[in-house]
């Protein structure tokens, strides 16, 4: 067995359920040192998958929504390194509602859970993250204006195109950044946010995006892809 030391460490930020659960479970596999958060009342099943990892998996809470919240995770890791930082935490609005009728409360909650925080994330600890590293974001098919071609899902899409933008002016701004940058879009896959009726099982989305992440290691600028790593239009 790798000793922590040697292995590489990845930071999964929004990881208690989902997506980023099977994300914690993968990496797990793959003989990473993961570090996953959650927010303070849905770590539970973290924690018992922590208990069995022999060290491997370190729980942490944060609501990323918080700024306080995020400078102390920074704080507490502050002396880590971070091979892979990935954000994966998101929420959905009702699918019914468009722009025209989603309150205004409603709005300002996704966009600064899935626009807004990611980003802050980002800035806080990509210090923490070496030349060769990787920080990703899960974003979605759904944020690309290019496959904007129904009226589906107004509120959600809107935020996911208003955090690639993000991404992209932070590499913009990064000018020689030699990390790989990585916006993910995992496909519609079988979760409580994804439904039933989604397309993918998570066993068919994310090994691949993980595989996918693992193949634009040291593949410096931003790059926008599916689960597959084909490019997602903008």
């Amino acid at each position: 067995m790798q000793s922590t030391l040697s292995r590489k460490t990845v930071l999964l930020v929004g990881a208690s359920r989902g997506l980023g659960f099977a994300m914690v479970e993968e990496y797990l596999k793959r003989g990473y040192q993961v570090i996953a958060t959650g927010r303070a009342a849905s770590t539970e099943k973290l924690q018992h998958v922590a208990e069995a990892s022999a060290g491997a998996l370190e729980v942490e809470t944060v609501d990323i929504t918080i700024p306080e919240q995020i400078a102390a995770l920074r704080t507490r890791l502050a002396d880590r390194r971070i091979d892979v930082l990935f954000v994966n935490a998101g929420v959905v609005n009702d699918d019914r509602e468009t722009i025209a009728d989603v309150s205004t409360g409603e709005f300002v909650r996704v966009m600064v859970t899935n626009s807004l925080s990611p980003m802050r994330v980002i800035e806080a600890f990509q210090d923490l993250v070496p030349p060769t590293g990787t920080i990703g974001v899960m974003s979605s098919g759904q944020g690309s204006i290019t496959n904007a071609t129904n009226a589906n899902y107004e509120v959600y899409r809107g935020s996911k195109a208003a955090l690639n933008m993000f991404m992209r002016t932070f590499a913009a701004r990064s000018a020689g950044y030699p990390r790989s940058l990585l916006i993910m879009a995992p496909g519609w896959v079988q979760t409580d946010m994804g439904g039933p009726a989604a397309r993918l099982t998570i066993e068919e989305s994310i090994p691949s995006l993980v595989n996918t992440i693992e193949a634009y290691e040291g593949r410096s600028g931003l790059h926008y892809l599916d689960y597959l790593g084909r490019t997602v239009p903008w």
